[in-house]
């Protein structure tokens, strides 16, 4: 059982690749997608979303992309799921039950289920993300290319 969004699942991947692949230069949307096997306008909104709460700073132009915005040891994973926990509420989702069992009951065990779990997710950062990756080898190493004339 899975208890993060797919969105919330594509934000951490997305904000650990950046952190794996911005240097020297951004990291392209286009970029993130072919490497996570999704479309671009799936990725987009989740990437603004982080842009504009200050996880990530978007870099315009031919050579542009997103960048951390703040070092990998200051932003946890847990910053990253509510920020696209939010966004999802933003755009409106399935309504919920209204009842005096959902209000009294469902939703006050829920509420703590989940502050409980984003708790645990505070506790990595994207450091922790970035060595875990490094270490068991799934960050592609990207050569950069070098235009000198």
């Amino acid at each position: 059982m899975n208890f993060l969004s797919r969105r919330s699942l594509l934000a951490i991947a997305a904000v650990t690749d950046i952190a794996l692949h911005a240097r020297p230069m951004p990291v392209a949307a286009k970029a993130l997608a072919a490497r996570h096997n999704l479309p671009p306008r799936y990725l987009e909104p989740v990437l603004q979303a982080l842009v504009r709460q200050g996880i990530l700073k978007g870099v315009r132009g031919p050579r542009g992309g997103y960048e951390l915005a703040r070092e990998r040891r200051r932003i946890t994973a847990g910053d990253i799921v509510r920020i696209a926990m939010a966004a999802q509420e933003d755009e409106g989702s399935s309504p919920l039950p209204e009842s005096r069992l959902a209000e009294a009951v469902v939703a006050p065990l829920v509420a703590k289920g989940t502050e409980a779990f984003l708790s645990e997710l505070d506790k990595v950062t994207v450091e922790d993300l970035c060595n875990r990756a490094q270490a068991e080898a799934v960050a592609e190493q990207t050569t950069p290319v070098d235009f000198t004339i």
